[in-house]
């Protein structure tokens, strides 16, 4: 791919988006970021540029703003832990719509890249409330007119090391990495390696719209 990359970040102020705004920054093929949050990132960069925003159910203020980008790495969500079905609802399937019709309208060539997570069921029917949702929101970007979607399920994650937004839970299972990845290969990846198979889809027409592990740990280029 020849062309740049200018990407847009959403949830940059949590592990997975921290790690995909810092390989964005290192790494060649990009050449900017747009950073939108509620709070600030607390990084300064040449090639960041970041925008405050609270309301992320009305970007009408902001919207002119979101053109000109040929990707979006959506790395903005929420736990379904103590919420019902309405609320997890909104926060996941009402907003990421509202943010991807919004930054459609305004990139046809735009690669559109969804954080979801592994058992996402894209039949809508299983009996699992966070994963019905998951798959309805996985489902309904692929309908939409960018040029690429493509739907992450990571199971676990390890953290980059240097970074500072991984939960605190990671600081115990995170000794024992070796160990998952050993016993459950096909359902571990880093948090390098799915954020470099992001930046990666937008420059390869990649077989498969939704990446499992195992494909996040191959579109990596690292092992």
């Amino acid at each position: 791919m020849d062309e740049k990359i200018k990407a847009i970040i959403t949830g940059a102020t949590g592990m997975v988006g921290e790690g995909v705004l810092h390989e964005c920054l290192q790494h060649p093929l990009v050449e900017s970021v747009l950073v939108i949050n509620r709070k600030p990132c607390g990084v300064v960069h040449p090639k960041l540029k970041e925008i405050i925003h609270n309301d992320f159910f009305d970007l009408s203020s902001i919207e002119n703003l979101l053109g000109g980008c040929n990707a979006c790495f959506f790395c903005l969500g929420v736990t379904s832990i103590g919420k019902n079905e309405e609320d997890y609802y909104k926060l996941t399937y009402t907003l990421t719509m509202n943010f991807a019709r919004t930054l459609s309208a305004r990139n046809s060539g735009m690669t559109f890249c969804y954080v979801s997570g592994a058992g996402t069921d894209s039949s809508e029917k299983g009996k699992s409330m966070w994963a019905r949702i998951k798959g309805k929101t996985e489902n309904d970007l692929m309908k939409l007119p960018f040029k690429q979607v493509y739907a992450f399920r990571p199971g676990y994650i390890h953290p980059t090391k240097e970074l500072k937004n991984a939960h605190s839970v990671y600081k115990y299972i995170s000794r024992m990495y070796p160990i998952i990845k050993a016993l459950f290969p096909n359902y571990v990846c880093t948090l390098k390696q799915l954020s470099l198979t992001m930046i990666n889809s937008v420059s390869t027409n990649y077989k498969k719209n939704i990446l499992e592990s195992r494909d996040i740990v191959s579109l990596s280029g690292i092992k």
